[in-house]
């Protein structure tokens, strides 16, 4: 087997969903997609990473999850649920 070069304690699963990066108060939204998954956070592709706060809201279906940008670059960006485990800021 290959051995895990990622930075990540937690192994993250391809996916491919449509989402919402929602903040100011639900008052704003940005669609991107969920291209990987783990209980700990998630790589997003979105059209730009221009606008987006440091923290946000996900959405995806009827769950809403806080999270914090971890690295970006111009069209995705890698996120931490901030209630991950109980490490809720």
């Amino acid at each position: 087997m290959a051995t895990n070069s990622e930075h990540r304690g937690v192994p993250r699963h391809r996916t491919l969903k449509g989402a919402r990066i929602v903040f100011n108060g639900g008052r704003s939204t940005i669609d991107c997609t969920v291209r990987n998954l783990s209980v700990a956070g998630a790589k997003l592709d979105v059209a730009s990473v221009v606008g987006v706060p440091d923290s946000f809201d996900l959405a995806m279906g009827d769950e809403l999850r806080p999270c914090r940008i971890i690295w970006r670059t111009s069209g995705q960006m890698g996120v931490e649920f901030e209630d991950a485990e109980g490490q809720a800021r």
